[in-house]
């Protein structure tokens, strides 16, 4: 039976962060609210893959999650290509002169690749906590904290609510993460990559008719320099997913919106020089599509958490899509926080700053690294990283390196550290600090 806790928490934000997070909390029993300022759960983006490391987050979290991810993942379709995870191809050289699609080189792992569109999954996990735990349409103004040591929070519709303690899954532009650092700090905003991608669905006979099953059904990297483009199938491989990387010496004109409407032709001039295989992809998208900034946090977060206020998820690490590991990782901060929570020795709301303390220590480092390591190896993917360039050995080495220290931990083991480093700080008086 779980331990009765004296204190509730405020999860605000409710993307995969936030929603897998309120599922670990509830499956512990430990009380909480997530704030949410779209009026139902909501993810932007549409495909995300999950990386081994990723589904043993879920299961921790809360076995009901990876059941999630398994109803509506879909993976490579050719059996002998299930744990493949990408086919990394030279985008100018596709086609062997005898008319066969030609592969560079092919990384794999325990799960192969799987696609995921964000809003179904999100569909299926919502189903896991209660109505009456949500709140929707609350767009976090600020916190303050009441002569009782009550956090405040204020949303733009007027209302006020109160925590013990507040974690922000607010995602890539989170307020909570300036309450932390202060709104002037380099870190309060997500800094432009001056990569951009367009995005595109193509039904999967097309793409069959086009490059033929095996490359279609599967995914696929098309590397050239300073663009890429990926491909791999969802919706239970009837549809094609397509994203397509340039690389730009240029601003972005607008940092408050993140896409823009773009145009087929925008996108076959920007990759004309690329080979016969993936052109007639390109030409299959829909002649108005959308065009996607690549944002991340670039200017590290100093600390996770002020006091009894933390960040999780893209609010604290949002980084660019290059690793697909971003949404992995988020569940990951949300197994950790799950895990310490819920400690028998976390007990009130005097035991909370102890928590996030800890989970800082476990989970920056980390974090910060994925998105260090995303900028570099979608370099590589464009044959421009500074020591790889065009050299294929190097770039599959560099490839492999980075993707086993993001998969090959176990997620049980980094919490059970992380629960023996809470005790240690449990077992020290700890200063409070106030907002």
């Amino acid at each position: 039976m779980s331990l009765v806790k004296d204190f509730d928490i405020a999860i605000v934000g409710g993307g995969i962060a936030g929603l897998t997070l309120a599922i670990a909390l509830n499956s512990r029993s430990i009380p909480f609210t997530i704030y949410e300022q779209a009026s139902s759960f909501a993810e932007i983006g549409a495909g995300v893959s999950f990386s081994p490391n990723a589904v043993q987050a879920m299961k921790v979290c809360h076995e009901g999650i990876y059941e999630a991810f398994e109803k509506v993942c879909t993976r490579n379709v050719s059996p002998s290509k299930q744990k493949v995870w990408f086919d990394y191809v030279d985008a100018y050289n596709d086609v062997t002169s005898n008319g066969t699609l030609d592969t560079a080189f092919t990384v794999s792992n325990s799960l192969g690749q799987n696609g995921v569109h964000r809003a179904q999954f999100l569909d299926e996990a919502v189903k896991l906590i209660p109505k009456h735990l949500a709140r929707f349409g609350k767009r976090l103004q600020n916190i303050t904290e009441d002569r009782n040591g009550r956090l405040v929070m204020r949303f733009d519709d007027g209302t006020v609510a109160e925590a013990d303690a507040i974690i922000g899954c607010d995602g890539i532009k989170s307020r909570v993460r300036q309450a932390i650092v202060g709104a002037d700090h380099p870190s309060a905003k997500p800094v432009y990559t001056r990569k951009y991608a367009y995005r595109g669905l193509i039904p999967m006979e097309d793409a069959c008719a086009a490059v033929g099953e095996e490359r279609a059904q599967n995914a696929c990297m098309y590397m050239g320099h300073d663009k890429h483009v990926l491909t791999f199938p969802v919706n239970h491989g009837k549809t094609l997913n397509l994203v397509a990387f340039r690389t730009t010496s240029e601003d972005w004109p607008d940092s408050q919106r993140l896409t823009r409407p773009g145009q087929r032709e925008e996108l076959l001039h920007d990759f004309e020089d690329f080979g016969p295989a993936a052109i007639k992809l390109l030409k299959l998208v829909n002649p108005k599509l959308d065009v996607w900034a690549i944002f991340d946090l670039g200017h590290p977060v100093p600390t996770f958490y002020k006091g009894r206020i933390c960040i999780s998820g893209d609010a604290a690490h949002a980084t660019s899509p290059h690793h697909g590991a971003g949404a992995g990782f988020c569940i990951e901060d949300s197994a950790m926080l799950a895990e310490l929570l819920a400690d028998e020795q976390v007990k009130t709301q005097h035991d909370l700053e102890a928590v996030f303390a800890t989970y800082d220590a476990e989970r920056r480092a980390r974090a910060q690294w994925l998105v260090e390591s995303s900028r570099w190896v979608g370099d590589c993917y464009e044959l421009r990283a500074e020591g790889v360039g065009n050299d294929f050995t190097k770039i599959e080495d560099q490839i492999i390196e980075r993707n086993g220290i993001i998969a090959d931990v176990n997620i049980e083991e980094m919490c059970a550290k992380a629960k023996d480093e809470l005790r240690r700080r449990l077992s020290k008086p700890l200063g409070g600090e106030k907002l």
